[in-house]
C-alpha cells in the first residue's frame, strides 16, 4: 500500500504495466507511431496521478473532521480529471486515424493558415511565392474558388505595382531628356524595356528619345537662323556652339555660310570692343576681350596680333587694378 495516496502499490504497478503493454501492442500493429505512444503514455500517467491525488488529500485531511476548503479542492480536481480523461480519449481517437484522415479534420485550420500566408506574400510583393501557395490551396485542399480569388488579387496587385514602377522610370527618363542627356536617355530607355517587357508603356521608348532629340536639334537650328538674321551675334554664337554637338559633317554644310557670317561679325565686334578698350585705357577689359579673341579665333590675324601685346596689357591692368 502506498502510504501517501492510499492506493495499493500493486494496483499502481498493474496500471502502469497495462499501459506499457497497450502502447507496445498499438505500436507493433502500426496503430500509433512511437512518438504518439510516448505522448499517450505520458497523458495516461498524468490521469492516474490525478486520480490518486484525491485519495492522498483525503488521507492527509483524515482525522480533522469535515473540511469545506478541502472538499472544494477535491471537487475541482475531480472535474479536472474528467476533462483530462475526455481529452485523452479524443487524442486516442485521433491517433488511430491515418495522415489523410487527420488532414481532413484539420483542413479548416490549415486553410486559414495558408490563406494568411498567401496574403502576407501579396503584401510583401512576393508574387512567385504567393502563386505557389495558391496552387497548393487549389490542388491539395480543393479550395479552387478561394484560389481563383487570390490569383486575381495577385494579378491586380502585380499590375498596379508594375504600372507605378514604369511610370516612375519613364518620369526619370523625361527628366534626362529635359537636361539634353541624350546618350544616357537612350541607355535608360533600353534598361526600362528590359525590366518591364510586358508593359505597353515601354513600347517605342528608344524611338521616343530619338524623336525628342531630333525635335530639339531642329529647334536649335531655327533659333540660330533667327538670331543670325536679327544680327543678335552673341546669341547666335552661343547657339552655334550648342548646335555643333548635333550636326554631322553633311548637315553642317547648309549652315556653313551663315555660320561664317556670324563668326566674322562676332570676331569683328570683339575686335572693335578690344580697340575701344585700348583707346579708353581700360586695360582690364582689354585683357579680357583679348583673351577671348585668342581662345575663340586662335587662327585669325587679330589673335596673332593680340598675342604680341597681351602680356603688356595684363601688366598695365595689374598696375591699374
Amino acid at each position: 500500500m502506498d502510504e501517501q495516496s492510499g492506493i495499493p502499490s500493486t494496483w499502481i504497478a498493474a496500471i502502469y504495466g497495462s499501459l506499457g503493454v497497450l502502447c507496445g501492442v498499438a505500436t507493433a500493429k502500426g496503430i500509433m507511431t512511437s512518438s504518439d505512444t510516448w505522448v499517450l503514455a505520458g497523458l495516461l500517467g498524468l490521469v492516474v496521478t490525478l486520480a490518486a491525488l484525491p485519495l492522498a488529500l483525503k488521507k492527509i485531511g483524515g482525522g480533522q473532521g469535515y473540511n469545506p476548503k478541502l472538499a472544494k479542492e477535491l471537487h475541482e480536481i475531480r472535474a479536472q480529471v474528467r476533462g483530462m480523461t475526455a481529452a485523452v480519449e479524443s487524442m486516442q481517437e485521433t491517433m488511430v486515424l491515418s495522415d489523410d484522415a487527420r488532414r481532413v479534420l484539420n483542413r479548416s485550420r490549415e486553410r486559414d493558415l495558408l490563406c494568411k500566408a498567401i496574403q502576407e506574400d501579396i503584401n510583401s510583393e512576393d508574387w512567385d511565392a504567393a502563386m505557389v501557395l495558391i496552387r497548393e490551396l487549389a490542388e491539395r485542399f480543393g479550395y479552387r474558388a478561394d484560389a481563383e480569388g487570390f490569383r486575381q488579387k495577385v494579378e491586380t496587385a502585380r499590375f498596379t505595382t508594375m504600372d507605378r514602377r514604369v511610370t516612375e522610370a519613364v518620369r526619370s527618363l523625361d527628366e534626362m531628356m529635359a537636361r539634353s542627356e541624350w546618350d544616357e536617355a537612350l541607355s535608360e530607355a533600353g534598361r526600362i524595356a528590359r525590366l518591364f517587357p510586358d508593359s505597353p508603356k515601354v513600347e517605342g521608348l528608344r524611338h521616343r528619345v530619338t524623336a525628342t532629340r531630333d525635335r530639339f536639334k531642329l529647334d536649335l537650328e531655327r533659333r540660330f537662323l533667327k538670331a543670325a538674321q536679327g544680327e543678335r551675334i552673341e546669341e547666335a554664337m552661343e547657339l552655334l556652339h550648342e548646335l555643333d554637338q548635333y550636326l554631322t559633317e553633311d548637315e553642317a554644310q547648309q549652315f556653313r555660310e551663315v555660320a561664317r557670317g556670324v563668326i566674322g561679325k562676332a570676331r569683328d565686334n570683339l575686335g572693335a570692343d578690344f580697340k575701344l578698350a585700348l583707346q579708353d585705357r581700360m586695360w582690364g577689359r582689354a585683357a579680357e576681350i583679348g583673351e577671348r579673341i585668342i581662345e575663340e579665333f586662335p587662327n585669325s590675324r587679330m589673335a596673332e596680333e593680340i598675342r604680341g601685346m597681351i602680356d603688356t596689357i595684363r601688366d598695365r591692368a595689374g598696375v591699374t587694378g
